[in-house]
């Protein structure tokens, strides 16, 4: 077995990663396997990436255990073992689906006390693929995401394609075979150190967004006619790590950095508000409103009509903004079985900043589901 260790330098995690783990017990791993169970294919590599901070300046560091031959399975598991107890996160790409699971059964298999389980695992991929459309990716591979963040790699081999040359390497221990086994683990590892930095996505979505601004604006739709939008520019905690652009139900998104804009259409138009309680209202046809039976009684019984869900309503022109669930009330719709909600943008709503910040996540949850 080899064991090999190198300072990464000035390299480090492109998100601060003290909003997930304490860094200085976290682990970064990746494995290399010639199959995909555990049972019937062995584990040929183990790679990390530690914060050391027994040195003078604390830095990242990485550090892999390579089986030279078959039969040193055991010992880079048991490497690993003893080098993983001090710490309590692992943070991996789509760890819980292959790599920890491996680890398990290996870990079973030669009796070695190491408790996976004990560890608070952070999946990468599991935390980004939800956003894959937003972000416009193909795919969430691993280097489809480095790709996306324009980080650069010399390794040119999958996985797959690293079984057959270790086979090789087992009958021949070519040192250039060594290399690109090493190589691929390595870059994956620090792969993670940039992709991590994609962690902004989430964070932009399901955190509290803060608007600095809120401009009225016009536009002109597909048919050259002017129509009136809201501006409201953003401002994030975490850099975004790639300029990001997406649309959905007329609303859009742009992202650059730790700042960002969202335009939201303005509806200038009649809507209603429809009363629950509509037992309680006649329906006035000629008037095409409702109104509460209390003061109904100098309204001839000729004009008036047992109120339905459907006409049991104020009508009202004014501006709206759309909304998606009931984030804001009274909430209104332009016909009872429309599922499109609106809100009114008041003069009051106009000055209350901190609902416009939560106006502003509630679109930004919208396009992301819709994406």
């Amino acid at each position: 077995m080899k064991c090999i260790s190198n300072s990464l330098g000035a390299l480090a995690p492109r998100y601060p990663i003290e909003n997930l783990c304490i860094p200085k017990q976290t682990l970064f791993i990746d494995i290399e396997t010639t199959g995909l169970y555990a049972k019937s294919s062995s584990l040929y590599l183990i790679g990390c990436i530690y914060y050391n901070t027994q040195e003078q300046s604390p830095a990242w560091y990485s550090i892999q255990w390579f089986a030279t031959n078959y039969e040193d399975e055991e010992n880079v598991l048991r490497a690993f073992a003893d080098f993983a107890s001090d710490y309590r996160y692992l943070i991996h790409f789509n760890g819980n689906q292959f790599d920890i699971p491996y680890l398990a059964k290996k870990m079973e298999q030669y009796h070695i006390s190491c408790d996976l389980g004990r560890f608070e695992g952070i999946d990468i991929y599991r935390r980004i693929a939800p956003y894959k459309n937003f972000m416009k990716l193909p795919n969430c591979k691993q280097k489809t995401i480095e790709g996306f963040l324009h980080t650069e790699r010399e390794d040119v081999y999958s996985g797959g394609e690293l079984i057959d040359i270790y086979h090789e390497y087992v009958l021949t221990h070519d040192p250039e075979k060594e290399h690109f086994l090493l190589l691929h683990n390595e870059e994956d590892i620090k792969g993670m150190l940039d992709i991590i930095a994609a962690l902004a996505i989430p964070d932009l979505i399901h955190n509290p967004v803060k608007v600095t601004k809120v401009q009225a604006n016009y536009y002109n739709d597909i048919h050259q006619q002017r129509c009136p939008e809201i501006i409201m520019n953003l401002k994030f905690p975490v850099p975004l790590p790639a300029d990001i652009t997406c649309s959905a139900n007329s609303c859009y998104f742009i992202g650059c950095g730790n700042e960002g804009k969202l335009r939201v259409p303005i509806y200038e138009e009649e809507m209603k508000y429809f009363y629950s309680n509509y037992k309680d209202y006649y329906y006035l046809p000629q008037e095409d409103i409702a109104i509460h039976k209390s003061v109904a009684g100098f309204v001839d019984k000729e004009f008036r009509q047992q109120a339905l869900a459907s006409n049991c309503y104020t009508r009202k022109v004014s501006s709206y903004l759309p909304q998606w669930d009931t984030l804001f009330t009274p909430f209104f719709k332009r016909e009872y079985k429309d599922h499109d909600l609106f809100f009114e943008l008041t003069d009051e709503f106009k000055t209350r900043r901190e609902d416009f910040n939560r106006y502003a996540h509630h679109v930004l949850e919208m396009i992301a589901s819709q994406c």
